[in-house]
């Protein structure tokens, strides 16, 4: 019940759908990148060590848990648009509101309340695209709006480098008022895909078999087994995207004693590599499937996160940190693209939400394991460790039965993939 068009021609809507999604991608990661330019400014000002500091990024990561959850529930009840909206309201004003902040306590409620609409918009963005898409251009969709987000990281960057040497890093937070300005044209633009009406006909009915909650995600063993696997997945992805972009700039400053200017050309590097890499894989996943698609690029991640160790100067580093992006970051897209697949209409945006935000929760605390281990053990080892992740991830992906139907059979319509999953 997908708005079909033919293959070259898109709707309005679906027009509409992609660029705000990708829009409100952009921004939200744009929001999130604004507290790691701001970071040291934060701790000098407000002098809190660096414990008090790591925790700002982990309050962040469980409103996001939380938005998740809730939003999700509620993108399922009352609608994706009117949900999607909401969601932007809430963490642009809570990302402004960090003007404000002159104590920690503050920035940690200001961060919570951001994290809450972060982690609602993504779900519902996702499945916004899922249903409003035909399912052999899902792939390439999610990953043509997870490039929004890499877009957002640069304007962040340029944001920051202009606003915090002029007026301070509580000035930069004001420019995350900026989407309230997408809520307008997404309101007056952007409507309901005749699947979820659909849906939410039936159950407004009584006839829908599926309940709207949490526990729909568990409720036979083969979803469990589903679910929990796609977590895993989900927490090896954003463990690895923290977890290299925290550290590897600075491990780079000094393995090949890169200037700061040096390691942010190679942080560029990587954004490119992504943004390609995101690309190539939705391609990829809509052609040849999710087994496939996660299968080259995990593999490719794990490769290319052990090979870094071997740059041994900057054009070096470069090339590696680009191909690294490629794979690693590559696949953020698919998951959307597979849970939309995989779980029916009626729960589709809470799916996508908790299954995501438990890994964004989880996964967040790669940043301070791998300081740990950076304390303890050599390059080779640390990096040997995020390989073996990756390897985790690529033998518990196999696992899902649902991904090997969707391999098999990627033009199933979601329902009927549900039901073989289970």
């Amino acid at each position: 019940m997908h708005n079909q068009t033919p293959d070259h021609t898109l709707t309005t809507n679906q027009k509409w759908t992609i660029a705000s999604t990708s829009a409100g991608f952009a921004l939200e990661n744009m929001d999130v990148m604004f507290l790691s330019f701001a970071l040291s400014s934060i701790i000098a000002s407000l002098h809190i060590n660096g414990a008090q500091a790591g925790l700002i990024a982990t309050v962040t990561n469980l409103g996001m848990l939380a938005g998740g959850i809730l939003f999700g529930l509620i993108g399922d009840r009352f609608g994706r648009v009117k949900t999607f909206t909401y969601t932007v309201f809430i963490f642009a004003f809570a990302t402004a509101a960090m003007y404000f902040a002159d104590n920690i306590q503050l920035v940690y409620l200001f961060r919570f309340i951001a994290g809450i609409g972060a982690g609602g918009e993504y779900g519902v963005g996702i499945t916004l695209i899922a249903e409003s898409f035909a399912h052999h251009k899902i792939g390439k969709m999610t990953s043509i709006a997870a490039v929004g987000g890499q877009i957002g990281a640069v304007l962040a960057a340029i944001a920051a480098a202009f606003i915090i040497p002029a007026f301070g890093w509580n000035a930069l937070f004001l420019v995350g008022l900026v989407p309230v300005i997408l809520t307008y044209f997404i309101r007056r633009n952007l409507h309901e895909s005749d699947d979820f009406v659909a849906t939410h006909a039936k159950v407004a009915n009584h006839t829908a078999k599926q309940p709207i909650n949490i526990a729909s995600l568990f409720n036979t063993p083969g979803v469990a087994l589903q679910t929990v696997g796609l977590m895993i997945m989900v927490v090896v992805q954003i463990a690895g995207y923290f977890g290299l972009m925290n550290w590897l700039p600075t491990i780079m400053q000094h393995k090949l004693h890169l200037t700061v200017a040096g390691s942010s050309v190679w942080m560029i590097a990587t954004i490119v590599g992504m943004s390609i890499g995101m690309l190539v894989f939705g391609n990829i996943l809509d052609f040849f499937g999710p087994r496939r698609a996660f299968g080259i690029f995990l593999i490719g991640s794990a490769v290319s996160v052990f090979a870094i160790t071997l740059a041994n100067n900057e054009p070096t580093m470069l090339i590696a940190g680009a191909i690294l992006g490629f794979f690693s970051n590559g696949m953020f897209g698919g998951y959307g693209a597979v849970i939309s697949r995989l779980y029916p209409t009626e729960i589709r945006a809470t799916a996508n939400n908790v299954i995501v935000n438990t890994g964004r929760a989880i996964g967040g605390f790669s940043s301070l394991v791998i300081g740990i281990l950076m304390d303890h053990y050599t390059l080779p080892v640390v990096m040997g460790c995020l390989s073996a992740m990756y390897i985790l991830s690529f033998v518990v992906m196999l696992s899902i039965p649902g991904l090997r139907k969707l391999s098999a059979h990627h033009e199933v319509a979601p329902k009927a993939t549900t039901v073989e999953a289970n």
